[in-house]
């Protein structure tokens, strides 16, 4: 007696994801990259290029205390830091050092505070131009598990949903959320 083979088993699924963004500049970006990770060998340009097809949730934030600490630890303090999302400011860091930083985008404050510094911001067609294969730079991503994803998916209170609401304050013993 054999197992049966279903087709969906045997079948491997189309690993390309179709962007369904309306952002042009994020289209043109995804053009560009396709064009250089095809006439490059470097790796650099594929790994952006999957970056910026994912889904806006699976961008994620990094802060530029993280950068700080990753360019620290650099042997190289000049490289240039590549993020495939938002660069975002924290409060905490009293002083920003020099940094050269490429992102999609960044908040208002963290720009101004990395231009404060004497840094730069580029924008990933520029890197494009000055850095066509990524050497130099350090690809850096933000940190997958944080507290916003819980509050994703299917709407609190649905049936199925796993979804954290959103609740104003909690009084005592959790009753002032109800």
């Amino acid at each position: 007696m054999g197992v049966d083979a279903y087709k969906k088993t045997r079948v491997q699924r189309n690993v390309g994801r179709k962007v369904t963004s309306t952002n042009l500049y994020l289209k043109l970006l995804i053009k560009l990259y396709k064009f250089l990770a095809r006439r490059t060998d470097s790796q650099f340009n594929a790994t952006v290029l999957r970056r910026l097809q994912s889904t806006r949730t699976a961008r994620y934030p990094i802060s530029v205390s993280r950068l700080v600490k990753q360019i620290n630890t650099a042997k190289d303090k000049t490289r240039t830091l590549v993020v495939v999302g938002t660069v975002t400011d924290d409060a905490r860091l009293l002083t920003v050092p020099k940094l050269n930083i490429c992102a999609l985008r960044f908040t208002e404050t963290a720009r101004k505070r990395i231009l404060a510094a004497g840094g730069k911001t580029l924008t990933f067609d520029q890197l494009a131009q000055q850095n066509p294969t990524g050497t130099g730079t350090i690809l850096l991503r933000g940190p997958k598990v944080r507290e916003a994803l819980k509050h994703f998916g299917r709407a609190a209170g649905l049936p199925g949903s796993h979804a954290k609401p959103y609740v104003s304050h909690t009084a005592r013993r959790g009753k002032g959320a109800r």
